[in-house]
């Protein structure tokens, strides 16, 4: 298999990574999990249609998968810190844009493009290469599981808090405060420089960029993972964007959908953990499978339910241990399958496909209730998706490829 791609043969402590990416990711994906409380403030102070927030959103998304791709390509090649670091500064100016933008196009260009990169310098694919390098294989998936599991306390831990920002200082104020946090990623970034990319030196490797792509593009079980994460990111962002507002609409107070929000993110701590450390037992393909059918079962079932703040919060609650539970084993099968060499990259790609889910799951839920006034649809959509990833991903081959030779392609399934 690939060897490693740091020059040098010392290793960051795990401690260290793990401490310096958990940070990163609790503030990254914590700010960026509360967007859905801005969506009636901005909407109704800037006079726009739920469908002009939700299209900023879904750029959002589909700029943090494209711009995911270079920026693992990037850390992969020359270090992590440089991408992290950019990417805080790129979140901070996109805040800031997000609050003072006047017209739907600068909003979508700063709520959406500009705070889409950040995301992808800032979040998992970067933070998980520098694990893939730095820590053994025998303990990846957990300690992958370790740091979505910091991204979903992001969440208990921010989501609150922006709610009482907005109440609190407004939600123009309440952003730029935000801008002015998330550069503290800036210095927890110096704890994630790796030695063998000192001076931006290009690490040594046995495939060149494009021969890692076709290799993985042209090997089905990287197309299968690809399908399912589509999934993932459509029930996720519909989900964590639209359903502050389903809750208004169904006469729920605002405090239950910070509650609900809240309460995902704190479940989601225990998902992710358990689902990285489960991957350490017994075959990834199966728990995904298990996580997106799950989803399928545990949304019906709210739909069907009684409605009450009761069982919001018991949705909430559930849907949380499932939340972000796919991305250790399925960042993990990527290590696993292809190597570290490339880590970074091809998770980024495998997320571009979670990140066009994404941007279909917010887009449509905003066009579909300005046009219906209802998320029946889009909830009913989200069901069958959620059984579609659980079949496609039961016959994803873990095992690493056999390659036919130097940066050759893979042989067999």
């Amino acid at each position: 298999m690939a060897s490693s791609t740091l020059s040098s043969p010392k290793p960051l402590s795990m401690f260290q990574v793990l401490a310096c990416g958990a940070a990163i990711v609790t503030l990254s994906m914590g700010i960026r999990h509360g967007f859905g409380l801005w969506l009636q403030p901005i909407t109704q102070a800037q006079g726009w249609r739920r469908e002009t927030f939700a299209f900023a959103i879904a750029i959002q998304n589909l700029s943090w998968g494209i711009f995911g791709i270079f920026a693992g390509m990037v850390a992969d090649r020359f270090g992590a810190f440089r991408v992290i670091a950019g990417g805080a500064v790129l979140y901070a100016l996109g805040l800031v844009g997000m609050a003072l933008s006047p017209t739907g196009l600068l909003f979508t260009l700063t709520a959406g493009v500009l705070i889409g990169a950040a995301q992808a310098g800032t979040t998992y694919a970067v933070i998980y290469g520098v694990i893939g390098r730095n820590i053994p294989a025998d303990r990846r998936s957990w300690a992958m599981g370790v740091a979505a599991a910091a991204g979903s306390f992001g969440q208990f831990l921010m989501v609150p808090t922006e709610d009482w920002l907005i109440t609190s200082l407004g939600w123009q104020t309440a952003l730029l405060v935000l801008g002015g946090a998330v550069l503290l990623i800036v210095p927890m970034a110096l704890g994630l420089r790796e030695t063998g990319f000192a001076g931006a030196t290009p690490a040594r490797r046995e495939q060149s960029i494009g021969q890692a792509l076709r290799e993985a593009l042209k090997y089905p079980s990287f197309q299968l993972l690809m399908a399912g994460y589509f999934v993932c990111g459509f029930q996720v962002v519909f989900i964590g964007v639209h359903m502050p507002s389903y809750l208004k609409d169904k006469g729920l107070s605002p405090q239950v959908a910070g509650y609900a929000l809240a309460l995902i993110g704190l479940f989601n701590v225990f998902g992710t953990y358990i689902a990285g450390a489960l991957g350490q037992r017994i075959a990834k393909r199966k728990i995904l499978a298990t996580i997106y059918l799950s989803r399928a079962v545990v949304i019906a079932v709210f739909l069907a339910a009684p409605f009450s703040p009761a069982s919001v919060y018991i949705f909430a609650s559930l849907m949380g241990l499932l939340w972000l539970s796919t991305i250790p084993p399925t960042n993990a099968m990527v290590a696993q399958i292809f190597g570290i060499q490339h880590m970074s990259m091809l998770s980024g790609f495998i997320f571009f496909s979670h990140q066009i889910g994404s941007f279909m799951g917010v887009w449509l839920g905003g066009f579909l209730y300005d046009r219906t006034g209802s998320y029946d649809i889009v909830w009913y959509v989200a069901i069958a998706l959620g059984v579609f990833a659980a079949l496609v991903n039961l016959p994803v081959r873990e095992a690493p490829i056999h390659r036919s030779g130097h940066g050759g392609l893979p042989q067999g399934v």
